[in-house]
């Protein structure tokens, strides 16, 4: 069981991790200055889903292998890069395809969901970064390490949904000015599209620790 310093500690860290800037809360981001807070919470939803995944891995030791195997690690860090890619081709298209004065084309939350989730699972530094993260704060003294590692990863989710949740609400207040607004939809949805391009491509170029 965590102790309440530790878990105070972990929460306030996870917080500061969650603000700094990186694919997903830029994506949490746009989706929800295009379509609204509604489709950015669906997103944020998804996304945490994600790292209950990591989560899971680490607790059972499964991240090891994408620490150890570089050739897992390349594997999911190819998968990861595609569907960024795949992304940005989605961001530029949404871009181009809507007739002047016509509202943003809104896939449906479940689409944007699934797509959190997959984002999130096929970028192996995350599963990396939680196995060298996670540990730090769980103790044996305190009981079941595996415990505490998954109630770290609560916390992780938690401090993950406040932080991107609030990005989604104040992000969604500018949905109806860039509906109104053919130019800004194109100018986001672009500048969304290079976004995912270039973390597509350091995704790619990241070493193998």
């Amino acid at each position: 069981m965590l102790s309440p310093d530790t878990a105070l500690q972990f929460f306030i860290a996870a917080i500061i991790l969650g603000l700094a800037p990186g694919p997903d809360i830029i994506f949490v981001l746009t989706q929800s200055a295009v379509h609204g807070a509604r489709a950015g919470l669906a997103t944020t939803l998804g996304l945490i889903s994600g790292l209950f995944f990591h989560t899971a891995l680490v607790a059972l030791g499964v991240a090891v292998i994408f620490q150890t195997s570089a050739l897992a690690f390349t594997l999911l860090k190819v998968a990861g890069a595609a569907y960024l890619l795949y992304l940005a081709w989605l961001s530029f298209r949404a871009g181009s395809v809507r007739a002047p004065g016509q509202a943003a084309a809104f896939t449906g939350c479940m689409a944007l969901y699934r797509r959190g989730v997959i984002m999130n699972i096929t970028n192996p530094k995350v599963s990396l970064f939680f196995l060298a993260f996670l540990p730090q704060f769980a103790s044996p003294a305190h009981g079941s390490v595996t415990a505490q590692i998954l109630q770290l990863g609560l916390l992780f989710m938690l401090a993950t949904l406040l932080v991107f949740g609030s990005t989604a609400l104040l992000a969604g207040r500018l949905a109806s000015r860039f509906n109104q607004s053919p130019r800004a939809q194109i100018f986001l949805n672009r500048l969304a599209a290079c976004v995912f391009c270039a973390l597509a491509v350091m995704l790619l170029f990241t070493g193998h620790a």
